[in-house]
């Protein structure tokens, strides 16, 4: 069992950060972190964290709070427990550091830096004044590959370059729409036609407790496409978890890709969508909802959909150019 501590001290709006450019055969080569290191013999937490501190920095701590536990695994090596702390009082003259070069580094620019993905989670936590957290975080050399905290797994997403295709970089759901990076969505549609021939689409009204568009009409089921997947895949998984329905491959009619940017108070979003239509059976009486996405659902003619969402009716989060898809799909079929 590997274990370690890692300290932020905090001077006027700005972290110590030490830049891990010393050594050459170093895991954390080149990136940015706080100041510590392992345990000696019989040493409690708090015991390598003023002896790490003080060898590394030069400065003696005088406040200092565990903010948090971080489980650490990278590649096939044991496991690393690092007790994660922040310092707010210091005292004594600053020393030269043979691990790297220490810089004050305000807050807000932190996040430019090179890090560890997973440090930007708990980044994250500690700016939302989280309480004492447990984060685990598993590395496949330099990507992230797995994230939980307190247990729950956390969603990780392909950011993408700036053809669509993925970069390489995994980003946790959060702070991708935090940062408004680019990523992958799916929108699956359930429609049916009338006797009048008009057509009905079925529309999920949002959960309340949903951290944006609450409570709002939006597209039949939609989803993230997770890290390493697919779109095809993620549709059919999203059609399964939201509304119950165990879809065939085959069911779900391709209609496009679609690219979107807005902005709702924190929450920036830049998706590269796939739209489908799912052409099997489906009554509202034999969906399951997932209560905590899902509200309830309805069918609402396509036109009235149209003439609400270019009014700019606040109760829809929906997209005029995506239901014109639809619309246009619909009526060539007809053709």
């Amino acid at each position: 069992m590997k274990l370690t501590t890692l300290c932020y001290l905090e001077r006027e709006g700005c972290y110590l950060m030490l830049h891990r450019v010393s050594k050459k055969n170093d895991v954390n080569k080149d990136k940015w972190i706080g100041v510590g290191g392992k345990f000696e013999p019989g040493e409690s937490p708090e015991d390598c964290l003023l002896r790490e501190v003080y060898e590394e920095t030069g400065y003696r701590l005088t406040d200092y709070a565990l903010r948090g536990i971080v489980t650490f695994l990278f590649n096939e090596d044991e496991a690393e427990y690092m007790f994660l702390y922040t310092a707010a009082g210091f005292e004594g003259t600053p020393a030269l550091c043979d691990e790297g070069v220490l810089e004050w580094v305000p807050k807000e620019e932190i996040d430019r830096l090179y890090l560890w993905e997973g440090d930007r989670i708990f980044f994250q936590l500690l700016k939302d004044e989280a309480p004492f957290f447990s984060l685990k975080l598993r590395y496949e050399d330099d990507r992230l590959a797995e994230a939980a905290l307190d247990g729950r797994p956390m969603e990780l997403l392909d950011v993408l370059d700036e053809t669509g295709e993925p970069s390489g970089l995994v980003r946790e759901r959060t702070l991708v729409h935090l940062r408004g990076d680019y990523h992958r969505t799916v929108h699956i549609w359930l429609a049916r036609k009338r006797e009048d021939g008009g057509y009905d689409l079925l529309l999920q009204k949002r959960s309340g407790g949903k951290d944006t568009f609450p409570g709002c009409y939006d597209t039949s089921s939609a989803g993230h496409v997770r890290a390493g997947g697919g779109f095809l895949e993620s549709a059919l998984r999203e059609l399964s978890e939201e509304l119950g329905i165990q879809a065939k491959a085959e069911e779900l009619c391709f209609l496009g890709y679609r690219e979107d940017v807005y902005q709702e108070g924190r929450f920036r979003n830049h998706e590269r969508s796939a739209v489908y239509l799912y052409t099997g059976p489906a009554g509202i009486g034999d969906l399951t909802l997932q209560a905590d996405e899902v509200e309830s659902v309805r069918w609402m003619d396509l036109s009235e959909i149209l003439t609400r969402v270019r009014q700019g009716d606040p109760g829809f989060c929906l997209f005029e150019g995506e239901i014109l898809l639809l619309r246009d799909w619909l009526c060539e079929k007809e053709g």
